[in-house]
């Protein structure tokens, strides 16, 4: 089995931005991420949950659930709903670029039970390169290095989504702040003019009243 060169496969590893982490959840309490994601990005997330016992031990409980919603902060458009077990995964891809609320929290199937404390193990995965269904590979004939090229090239591009995002949060951050320069511009000779027109008026005004008290 031929694999990538040293190169591209330390350049691989680095191209896929994971995050993983694992936190306590109060009874059914929710728990809220908030990441900037470009558009057409594929986002992976990888979830596991244990529930304190009476002994004090966090242990897998196959009843309670974990509630995933997934929405686009800006436009309040719900990307996922999803209710699954207490172990999994879950999948989503981004229609526009933006900020996306990830809230996790737990569920249980009967009414009357009781609240407990969650560990949950929590990590996201971002650009992730799509899994190939075994027929298509078989009817393109791609060998193993074929597979992780593909899987490279699919990386390359979210990384080229996510420069390109970055470039137009950058071209909107320069814009607001020539915005703004040119507002305090404005308002800086707003000024210069107000108070030129002032000192004019007083000194019109001195004139005057010496004038009038014949002082000068």
């Amino acid at each position: 089995m031929r694999s990538l060169p040293p190169v591209l496969l330390v350049l691989a590893l680095f191209l896929s931005h994971v995050n993983a982490l694992y936190f306590y959840l109060d009874g059914s309490k929710q728990k809220c991420f908030y990441e900037e994601l470009p558009a057409e990005t594929t986002v992976v997330g990888n979830y596991r949950s244990e529930e304190l016992n009476a002994a004090g031990q966090f242990v897998s409980n196959p009843v309670r659930g974990l509630q995933i919603n997934v929405e686009q902060t800006e436009s309040h458009v719900r990307v996922l709903s999803l209710r699954g077990k207490n172990e999994g995964r879950f999948i989503f891809s981004t229609a526009e670029s933006g900020e996306y609320s990830i809230c996790l929290f737990t569920v249980s199937p009967g009414w009357f039970s009781t609240a407990t404390k969650t560990r949950l193990y929590f990590e996201l995965v971002f650009g992730e390169a799509r899994h190939d269904d075994p027929s298509d590979m078989k009817k393109e004939a791609l060998t193993d290095l074929g597979i992780q090229i593909r899987a490279l090239s699919t990386k390359v591009a979210n990384v080229r989504r996510e420069q390109e995002y970055q470039r137009e949060r950058e071209a909107e951050f320069r814009n607001t702040s020539e915005a703004a320069n040119s507002h305090v511009q404005n308002w800086t000779i707003l000024q210069l003019v107000v108070l030129s027109a002032t000192c004019v008026w007083q000194l019109r005004y001195l004139r005057n009243f010496f004038v009038a008290k014949k002082l000068v």
